[in-house]
């Protein structure tokens, strides 16, 4: 299958173009003016509000003008992430995708499907003449994946439809009707930095090929986390021998699992050989520890150049942090319903060291809002232990499921329609803008579906083809019977 052989070719025409425009979080300006000239060009009502936001008003087909406005809503940004060996530039290069059997994927980087494919879903509706719709409203955010800047920016008025279909999740079959709040807590170690104790010798570690992913969708999925697989052994060698740390530097966003990293480090000349050999050792078990969720790493341990390194009443403190703080999951829903739900959890992000300062970035997530705050908590209480500068986000709120919802119960009925089967309802561990819609808009009836996605937020993210197809269906039978 080519990608001119993609269907529906309107959707994956659109998600071609879309993926020439350079889109990174909070550089979204190229695909505002693109989405803008999209409007206006068709002789449709366009708005850009003062965050970036923007609204594309399309009217009702003949007969259909008495319907509800529907709002289908996406955000226009993407994460981005490459491999440590590609070239690339995401201020300026085009996506490069190709076709693997019923899966498309991007040449290196991501794929930027999310939410690319939701605003190309939006875009190929716009461009149609021979879709049945009553009044639409096709809105597009910007900044979802770092601080959902769009959705807190938004105003109330902006956006002025009854129901409203967000486009970005990543689960064909499976229509989302509540989402985890979060927020991020955000370490910082200063220090000025000194000569290594004479005689010492330098050694670079460092772990790559995890299939790190998303924080929220895969927390529960039990993969190795690079910051965690690195602190471990730095503690371990810390409290056997006098280990000076220079440089500790893993993840890139704060919503995705680290998947290498890389630590620069000191021992005595005479505790050299132990080191390496205790590296063996402790990769071999670690390895055997993931042999089910990864099972590509790739380990190295060298001799380095000699640096200045952080003092050690820093770095001890910064290790042992790094080896206490908890990650992964904390909590599962006690709702019977949702008891298979992750509620509440933590990922540490990403650690980047510079000439005087560490900085350490985690992110938190949680159905129950007063859990979020305690797990953040937790987390902010571990590094302040360590000395560490703290400083949270405002967070995000959680989107709470409405019972009474009539347009989970038409996307439900046009779902079983379509394709004869039942689709899944239920909650997401990770953030929608959603969840702040909700407070600006209380009214506002809301679900988020979308096509299959796999390894977002990496590299390795991909897009199943036929379930494109799929969404498009239900999304048009959706406008076509709403009442």
């Amino acid at each position: 299958m080519a990608n001119s052989e993609l269907k529906p070719a309107r959707v994956f025409e659109q998600f071609a173009k879309i993926n020439k425009i350079p889109r990174p979080s909070k550089h979204e300006e190229k695909m505002i003016e693109y989405l803008k000239n999209f409007g206006e060009s068709h002789g449709l009502e366009t708005k850009v509000d003062e965050t970036g936001n923007v609204l594309i008003r399309k009217g009702a087909t003949p007969g259909m003008e008495n319907k509800p406005t529907v709002i289908m809503q996406s955000h226009m940004d993407m994460v981005c992430d490459k491999l440590v060996d590609v070239d690339f530039d995401f201020s300026k290069d085009a996506i490069q995708t190709y076709v693997d059997g019923e899966w498309l994927h991007a040449k290196g980087t991501t794929l930027g499907a999310d939410d690319g494919i939701g605003d190309a879903i939006e875009l190929a509706i716009l461009d149609s003449d021979d879709i049945e719709h009553g009044p639409i409203e096709c809105v597009f955010t910007r900044d979802e994946e770092t601080q959902l800047t769009g959705a807190f920016g938004m105003k109330p008025g902006f956006m002025t439809g009854k129901y409203l279909i967000n486009l970005d999740s990543e689960e064909e079959g499976q229509i989302f009707v509540s989402c985890a709040g979060g927020k991020s807590t955000i370490a910082e170690f200063d220090f000025q930095r000194e000569d290594a104790p004479e005689g010492y010798f330098f050694l670079e570690g460092s772990v790559k090929g995890l299939n790190g992913g998303h924080s929220g969708d895969d927390i529960e999925k039990k993969r190795a986390n690079a910051i965690k697989l690195l602190s471990r052994f730095l503690y371990n060698e810390q409290e056997k021998m006098d280990l000076r740390l220079a440089q500790f530097n893993s993840g890139k966003m704060h919503n995705a699992i680290p998947r290498d990293g890389k630590i620069v480090f000191a021992v005595p000349s005479d505790k050299k050989e132990e080191v390496k050999a205790d590296w063996n050792v402790y990769t071999k078990d670690v390895e055997d520890e993931f042999h089910v969720t990864d099972t590509t790493m790739v380990w190295n341990l060298a001799s380095a150049d000699a640096v200045k390194v952080i003092p050690k009443s820093v770095s001890e403190n910064m290790i042992r942090a790094l080896q206490a703080v908890d990650n992964g999951v904390f909590a599962m829903c006690q709702d019977k319903a949702l008891e298979w739900m992750v509620e509440t959890s933590s990922n540490i992000a990403s650690v980047q060291s510079s000439d005087n300062c560490v900085e350490i970035v985690s992110s938190q997530r949680s159905n129950v809002m007063s859990n979020l705050q305690n797990m953040s908590n937790t987390v902010k209480a571990a590094f302040q232990l360590a000395g560490a500068k703290v400083t949270q986000t405002d967070g995000y709120p959680a989107w709470k499921m409405n019972p009474n919802s009539e347009l989970v119960k038409i996307a439900v009925e046009q779902y079983k329609k379509l394709f004869g089967k039942e689709p899944i309802v239920k909650g997401i561990h990770a953030g929608l803008e959603c969840g702040l819609f909700s407070e600006k808009y209380p009214d506002l009836d809301m679900v988020s579906f979308g096509p299959t996605l796999r390894n977002v937020h990496t590299p390795d993210e991909c897009l199943y083809i036929p379930t494109v197809q799929m969404v498009w269906d239900h999304l048009l039978a959706i406008l076509k019977n709403i009442d």
